[in-house]
């Protein structure tokens, strides 16, 4: 891999970490919101947890998107199995 694809690689990192940053912002302010209404509305029952769980799903979808499961399926990992992959189809060819 060259510097360039290297720079287009990080760069799409950015990208995504950044997006999931302001994704978090946004669920934060809005279920804060969410909550406020519901505390002004109807104290008694918490509805406000359904829309923060749904959204949390997602939310932490784009965290495993963004981030990966703690390197376990980072970078290194895809680089290491398209190896093994061309490796595999390499041998195969001959």
């Amino acid at each position: 891999m060259n510097d360039d694809e290297r720079t287009q690689r990080a760069r799409r990192k950015v990208r995504m970490m950044r997006g999931f940053y302001i994704h978090a912002y946004v669920y934060a302010l809005v279920i804060a919101g969410l909550f406020l209404i519901n505390i002004l509305t109807s104290p008694g029952y918490f509805w406000f947890l359904w829309p923060a769980f749904a959204w949390g799903v997602g939310l932490a979808g784009h965290y495993l998107a963004a981030f990966g499961l703690g390197g376990k399926f980072g970078p290194e990992w895809e680089e290491r199995k398209i190896r093994e992959i061309l490796e595999k189809e390499e041998r195969e060819e001959a």
